[in-house]
């Protein structure tokens, strides 16, 4: 799937990932009224709506990237109908041709990470019958346990040929609480970078590990560090946009051949609409909005990375 994935990129020309992680405040008023028209203001009309929404994005971006990152969360949040919605919105976004990363960031005891693994990436065994679950291509993991969280992962990985980003320094304000202490006169996250790198030997694609790393915009000194440590590592990188993070940010986290980062989006581009600089598109052109950004942000990120 890594190797799906560089490919995708390439032919795109947009190291992009559009984050759906959709809430309700960004739903235009219209779809809204339409679901609850129809399902009332229930969980079933809410996920019918963030359903609606998700699908007129997807339509008007999935030629010009390579990849979607629904965050589960935004889903759960709505129970067993939200669920639904998740599981429709990757099924739709696979059909359209784009690489699924599940962010879902779990990570457990073995048993229980084995779990989440044949879950989100592997098929349940139930009977004489093997039988996917979500079925994302990726999903981003935890590694706060350790090995026993992660190596179910990668094992299930091996088998469907799928792939994992595990959690090494994060976008948050607070993520240095426990990222940044130091550990052997080191901070933790770069110990985390090299477990990485290590568990990634063992899972090549071509050129890079199908087990890659999760590193935000937001540090980018951090990010020039852990992409020495990690040079086969396909790094996310979230926190463009809306958490400050910007194309000039990003350099460091590609390699010279132009690979090895996938940059995320969320609500920088699904609720561009709502942004002054897309303002004139309304609440009924929400998805060309979000197409306009995903095309401003490709050409910042091509920008920076040409300057460099």
């Amino acid at each position: 799937m890594i190797n799906k994935l560089i490919e995708k990129i390439q032919k795109t020309q947009a190291p992009i990932v559009v984050g759906l992680d959709p809430m309700l405040k960004y739903v235009p008023e219209y779809i809204q009224k339409k679901a609850f028209a129809e399902y009332g203001e229930t969980l079933e009309g809410a996920a019918e709506a963030i359903w609606q929404y998700n699908k007129g994005i997807v339509d008007a971006v999935y030629d010009l990237i390579p990849a979607v990152k629904p965050q589960v969360a935004m889903y759960e949040q709505f129970g067993i109908p939200g669920l639904m919605a998740f599981k429709k919105t990757c099924d739709y976004c696979q059909e359209k041709g784009l690489v699924v990363i599940g962010d879902i960031k779990r990570g457990d005891i073995g048993s229980t990470s084995e779990a989440y693994a044949i879950g989100h990436l592997g098929k349940a065994k139930i009977g004489a019958n093997s039988i996917a679950g979500f079925s994302e291509d990726f999903v981003t993991v935890n590694p706060y346990l350790g090995s026993d969280g992660v190596k179910p992962f990668i094992k299930v990985c091996q088998e469907e040929k799928k792939g994992i980003f595990v959690l090494v320094k994060t976008s948050n304000p607070s993520s240095g609480e426990f990222q940044d202490r130091i550990v052997d006169g080191r901070p933790l996250y770069e110990l985390v970078g090299e477990k990485v790198a290590e568990w990634g030997a063992e899972c090549m694609g071509d050129s890079y590990s199908y087990v890659g790393a999760v590193v935000g915009a937001t540090y980018p000194e951090q990010g020039k560090i852990l992409r020495k440590i990690m040079p086969k590592t396909f790094i996310l990188v979230p926190g463009y946009g809306a958490q400050g993070g910007k194309g000039a940010d990003l350099v460091h986290f590609f390699n010279e051949d132009g690979l090895g980062a996938i940059i995320n989006s969320s609500r920088g581009i699904i609720a561009a609409y709502q942004q002054e600089a897309y303002a004139s598109y309304g609440e009924t052109g929400y998805a060309d909005a979000s197409r306009a950004a995903v095309i401003a942000m490709k050409e910042d990120i091509a920008q920076a990375l040409s300057n460099r």
